[in-house]
């Protein structure tokens, strides 16, 4: 990984995903958060402050360490434990039916197997456990989809990975999860493209 992937592109994003909608989405999103619970893609911690008192550890895997003096600043700040593994979301080092949660939020969009890493959070998934997630993907409209399409090479670039036009809710259920809940909204603080989120709780099936 370069000096801009490494450096300058998490700074850009901390700063930007710090911002108060975004902030507000993610504490609404983590207020179903219990138990155990196994964060993918922690990213810089942004997450962490959001935790609700009902979560007794939380263990997080991301491929690469982004900003770890942010990461362990913001880790010091909850009262549960955190244990970070350096590891993809396609091979979670846990066990079968381990987790009572699982969150993701604007992480499915840049992991290159999203459906692998879903297999797998099904399976560290308890039988009465939860997938809730927060990502921005392919748009409904079908012209702002176009343009996400055409821009997305770029945006692979500029974004170290990130995809602007996945489905979302298919990958899921590709994965052989069922979704619960579904809401589709765009954020105002975001550029359209970028801004098409998809908001859920998913479980394991049967």
């Amino acid at each position: 990984m370069g000096f801009y992937a490494t450096q300058i592109f998490p700074r850009l994003m901390d700063w930007v995903m710090s911002g108060d909608e975004f902030q507000q989405l993610r504490k609404l999103l983590l207020q179903g958060a219990r138990g155990e619970v196994l964060e993918i893609g922690l990213g810089t911690g942004l997450n962490l402050p959001h935790y609700p008192g009902g979560v007794s550890w939380l263990y997080a895997v991301d491929p690469a360490p982004l900003l770890p003096d942010r990461v362990t600043r913001r880790n010091r700040a909850v009262a549960f434990p955190v244990q970070i593994k350096q590891v993809s979301a396609e091979t979670l080092p846990f066990d079968d039916r381990t987790f009572d949660c699982v969150v993701s939020t604007w992480t499915l969009c840049t992991i290159p197997d999203p459906v692998k890493a879903l297999r797998e959070v099904r399976r560290v998934l308890k039988p009465d456990g939860v997938f809730l997630f927060l990502e921005h993907g392919r748009s409904e409209d079908d012209k702002v989809a176009a343009w996400q399409d055409r821009l997305n090479p770029v945006q692979n670039i500029i974004g170290c990975g990130c995809n602007l036009n996945r489905k979302i809710d298919q990958i899921i259920a590709q994965a052989g999860l069922k979704i619960m809940t579904l809401d589709r909204f765009q954020m105002q603080s975001v550029p359209r493209l970028g801004g098409e989120m998809y908001r859920g709780t998913v479980t394991r099936p049967g």
